[in-house]
């Protein structure tokens, strides 16, 4: 049989390699920053683009897609070409896909600290980066099939069959969840509104997290694995079974982020169903990967990338079983809002992707480096202080959420809140976000031992940038002894197509009744759009990312509305685009708070929170008073709502700057009658007076304020 001559392109990999390290270093380094904010909030160092609200973004997309984007296509470029003995299809494409990739994460690090937010959590970045962001993609998908059609090896992989779901179903995420109507260059609105909104954004947000962070590292697993461990994988149909069953049921499950919200309940119910499936099908790839290892634990004792491989795999199996657990009503109710969700994140985040990743880094690079790893001892040393700094992270978090889910929700025998201020919660788990920033330091130093490490081992041995290969032409179909299958494998369209298939059936069966039946999403008389003023006060609102801190839904419980007010109604939020429902409350909920203080307070809160709130660790806003307010797109954003089914008027539009000076000045009035001067065209007034409508359209009682819960804000 004569073997065809051909080489593997390591340079790519290599160069994927290097722009992982970095991006982690400087995106764990940013999360580093952002826990230090939630103990002592002047470590914004009083800037306005260094805020929690603006910060917590670059590090959550620096994280995902910077640090395990490029970590993906590192392992995707190397494992590719090898299961398909194939160099990859075009070295133009692979180029343009590494440096288009990393000129979208700049342009992201830039305009985030800016405040150029679309507010979408795991998918902030405006329109223009998301149109880059389409087209790198489709350069990657392109260069992928490409390779695959010209490979030497018939039957895929199982290592390719999830790359492939991740490459369609990423695709139909991010094109869905970024369908926006641009405003300006850097301004945009969302088509979707209110509960619809937070649908699409769950729907992606939930199934970026398994389409981003877990496909590809699953078909990773599938490759790097065995390879490190000598060993086939343990089953052949346990990966078949695996792999069509995780990614038709993982796609359903978005809506437990939304449980006990405005969101129709068989919506809410179909995602706790599917939820509980999951189970299933993430522990079957966890049994798959550490049954693999069987004949080959005595390596684990010696091999540093066995224990992240195994750390990694433990972690994946722990946060797959965490999820649905989260997803069960009862647990819900006690542990959504708190941080749990922020353990249950990084323990998946830090362990499964961050240890796997690492364990990757330590066999590739020595290998296209033709050279040894520098030192196993500094790995080991590495595997230890990362493991560390798991637990120090997620233990604080776990006992933190347990505090704070029994004391939002305890009664004294008399029948009233027994901590009926908010902050008392936050002030008695600061020492549990001591600790997480403690854990995330240990983490980080750990990659900086890594980063030492690999350095030095690229030094001693000089990159194969072109690794020889030979494999023999692709060989003609053995029908008769192929399954069902094996058959399927040899057609790269017909699998893309059918995951696609698998993947869409839940999205549509979710989100086509709820945009199509309007009982779904019943409206109130009473609520009405936001004046000029209060629309250009909630573009406010998203640029500094209050929403990251506080949410805008009260839920049916009776502690959220002896604390809050009436609990929140689907025709709420109606005319709200991006709706800001939010998904942590390190603050209180803000759904109610119109009308609850005079503007006076909400002045002092913005200016220096602990006036108001002694002890907060909300940041302080003084740019809002200095910064004037910028009216010259107001129209222009006016005109696009309008557009997207919000009922403002010719003449609204017309005279919308006058009514706005009008409402703006009577805010500065009543300041200056409670001795505070202040210019009616400075931005905390357009702050102020969205705080001031947020709740009002209803004609629910209003909780009144006093003494006892002046700091609940």
């Amino acid at each position: 049989m004569q073997l065809e001559q051909f080489n593997y392109d390591n340079k790519i990999v290599r160069n994927f390699g290097i722009a992982t390290i970095i991006w982690g270093i400087v995106g764990m380094t940013i999360g580093l920053l952002v826990a230090t904010q939630l103990v002592w909030p002047q470590m914004n160092f009083g800037l306005q683009f260094t805020t929690f609200g603006r910060v917590r973004p670059v590090h959550t997309n620096a994280v995902i897609f910077a640090f395990v984007g490029n970590g993906i296509f590192m392992g995707v470029y190397y494992s590719l070409q090898r299961v398909l003995k194939a160099r990859m299809f075009s070295d133009a494409l692979s180029k343009l896909h590494f440096w288009g990739w990393q000129l979208i994460i700049v342009a992201s690090a830039i305009t985030l600290p800016l405040g150029l937010t679309s507010s979408h959590e795991y998918a902030e970045m405006e329109w223009p980066i998301d149109i880059a962001i389409t087209l790198i993609w489709v350069v990657f998908g392109i260069n992928m099939f490409g390779t695959i059609i010209k490979r030497r090896e018939r039957h895929m992989y199982v290592a390719v069959w999830f790359y492939i779901a991740t490459f369609v179903t990423v695709a139909v995420l991010h094109i869905v969840n970024s369908i926006q109507l641009p405003v300006a260059g850097w301004k945009s609105y969302y088509v979707y509104k209110g509960v619809q909104d937070a649908l699409v954004q769950w729907w992606y947000g939930h199934n970026a997290v398994a389409f981003f962070l877990t496909t590809p590292y699953l078909g990773m697993m599938y490759y790097f694995l065995p390879k490190m461990a000598n060993r086939p994988v343990y089953s052949y149909k346990l990966s078949i079974l695996h792999f069509w069953s995780l990614i038709f049921i993982y796609i359903w499950a978005g809506p437990h982020h939304l449980l006990y919200t405005a969101l129709p309940g068989w919506v809410q119910s179909l995602g706790v169903v599917f939820s509980i499936m999951l189970i299933a099908p993430s522990w079957g790839g966890m049994i798959n990967g550490l049954l693999t290892l069987r004949g080959a634990w005595d390596k684990v004792r010696t091999e540093p990338m066995l224990k992240f491989m195994v750390v990694a795999l433990t972690c994946y199996g722990m946060a797959t079983f965490e999820g649905p657990m989260l997803s069960l009503k009862q647990v819900n109710a006690i542990a959504h809002f708190t941080d749990w969700i922020v353990a249950h994140v990084h323990v998946g985040a830090l362990g499964w992707n961050g240890f796997m990743t690492f364990g990757i880094l330590y066999w590739l690079i020595p290998r296209i480096y033709k050279t040894e790893l520098y030192s196993k001892k500094l790995a080991s040393t590495h595997f230890w202080i990362g493991t560390l700094g798991i637990l120090f992270y997620a233990i604080p978090m776990y006992w933190a959420a347990v505090v704070q889910g029994l004391m939002w929700k305890e009664f004294t025998p008399e029948g009233v809140l027994k901590y009926p201020n908010f902050l008392a919660t936050t002030l008695e788990i600061l020492p549990m976000h001591m600790m997480r920033a403690l854990g995330g330091a240990l983490y980080l130093s750990g990659v900086f031992l890594m980063t030492f490490n690999l350095i030095k081992t690229m030094k001693g041995g000089k990159l194969l940038a072109n690794e020889p290969a030979e494999a023999p032409a692709l060989l003609p179909v053995q029908v008769n002894e192929q399954s069902q299958h094996r058959r399927l494998e040899r057609k790269p369209i017909l699998f893309m197509v059918l995951a696609l298939i698998a993947i869409l059936i839940g999205g549509m069966v979710e989100m086509v009744p709820t945009f199509t039946i309007s009982k779904n999403v019943p409206t109130i008389a009473s609520v009405k759009p936001y004046t000029a003023l209060e629309l250009q006060g909630r573009d406010l609102y998203v640029r500094e990312g209050c929403v990251n801190c506080h949410t805008q839904t009260i839920r049916p419980f009776r502690s959220e509305t002896a604390r809050y007010g009436e609990y929140s109604k689907a025709g709420e939020f109606v005319y709200d685009t991006p709706f800001l429902w939010g998904s942590k409350r390190t603050g209180p909920d803000l759904h109610r708070i119109g009308g609850k203080y005079p503007n006076k307070w909400h002045f002092d809160h913005l200016m220096d929170p602990t006036i108001t709130s002694p002890g907060s660790i909300m940041p302080t806003y003084p740019w809002l008073i200095d910064q004037k307010l910028d009216n010259s797109i107001l129209q222009d954003k006016m005109k696009a709502l309008r557009k997207l089914g919000i009922p403002y008027t010719d003449a609204e539009i017309e005279q919308a700057e006058q009514d706005l000076t009008k409402q703006a000045q009577k805010i500065a009035d009543d300041l200056k009658q409670n001795q505070v001067n202040v210019l009616a065209d400075r931005e905390i007034v357009a702050v102020i007076a969205y705080l001031q409508r947020l709740g009002t359209d209803i004609k629910a009682a209003p909780k009144v304020a006093d003494n006892t819960i002046n700091a609940n804000q």
